[in-house]
């Protein structure tokens, strides 16, 4: 029944071709639109329709939420779907993301952080948050000066949405570990090897400051080792290739996209 409701009010949304506007605004907002085929790029919007319009989005600290900001916002939570099986018609689409709450800039978040090296900081200031709560989920929270640059800037490694929706992606199975849905046995063992070994390998390059592809930031849990390695395979997926082979091939098998041909 839940499937048969979704199809209904998702058809007329996407049955119609993408705009002119929705074309523009994602060519001049986003730097991956020129990478994508014309698939991709109908796959994308399709996928970014759905975002828009089955979340609760607000503006937060007096921001008015525009129709593009929501659009350049979704498209980019949408590019981290686009190798996966999923049909837009008919399949939950981050099912754990009732609400994207969206603030001007930065905020300052009540709760404490510990980063890598195990500092802890109260009442820290921060670009984006991804909650966690249970079975229906948390808010996404971000800043839409920092989830509009990091899609201007295609390859400095850093995109905050990509960043948070990868949460998400974890979250699905009710675990912050770092592991999302994997598909078999297989996949989890080589996951485990993999992730472990380069994470394991972060930390000691964080301690130390010897220099690293992924961010140090990565370092801090395995949780968010996940969300910093998928910013650098999307944007940095060439070098993620050439230095990192095996942590490629690992995030290339979740993700289903060859980001290092783009």
């Amino acid at each position: 029944m839940v499937t048969v409701l979704r199809r209904y009010r998702r058809k007329s949304a996407l049955a119609a071709a993408p705009t002119l506007d929705e074309t523009r605004t994602l060519a001049a907002n986003l730097a991956f639109w020129s990478r994508l085929n014309q698939t991709e790029r109908d796959r994308l919007i399709k996928l970014a329709r759905v975002i828009i319009r089955e979340k609760n989005w607000e503006g937060c600290a007096g921001l008015e939420l525009t129709d593009e900001m929501r659009l350049v916002i979704a498209a980019q939570a949408a590019l981290l779907l686009l190798g996966h099986d999923l049909d837009p018609l008919t399949d939950a689409v981050y099912p754990n993301v009732q609400t994207v709450l969206v603030y001007p800039s930065g905020f300052i978040a009540p709760t404490a952080r510990q980063g890598p090296g195990g500092v802890v900081t109260e009442g820290h200031s921060n670009l984006g948050e991804a909650h966690y709560m249970g079975q229906y989920g948390g808010p996404i929270i971000v800043s839409w000066r920092h989830a509009h640059e990091g899609g201007l800037d295609g390859g400095d490694g850093r995109n905050l949405v990509l960043h948070e929706f990868a949460h998400k992606l974890d979250f699905l199975d009710g675990v912050v570990d770092g592991t999302p849905p994997l598909k078999n046995k297989s996949e989890y063992d080589q996951w485990k090897r993999v992730m472990s070994a380069y994470y394991n390998d972060l930390v000691r390059r964080a301690h130390t400051g010897v220099p690293s592809l992924i961010d140090y930031y990565g370092a801090t849990n395995p949780a968010e080792f996940f969300a910093v390695a998928t910013e650098t395979f999307f944007e940095r997926g060439r070098e993620m290739r050439e230095h990192l082979p095996d942590l490629y091939d690992t995030i290339r098998m979740y993700y289903g996209q060859e980001t290092a041909v783009r």
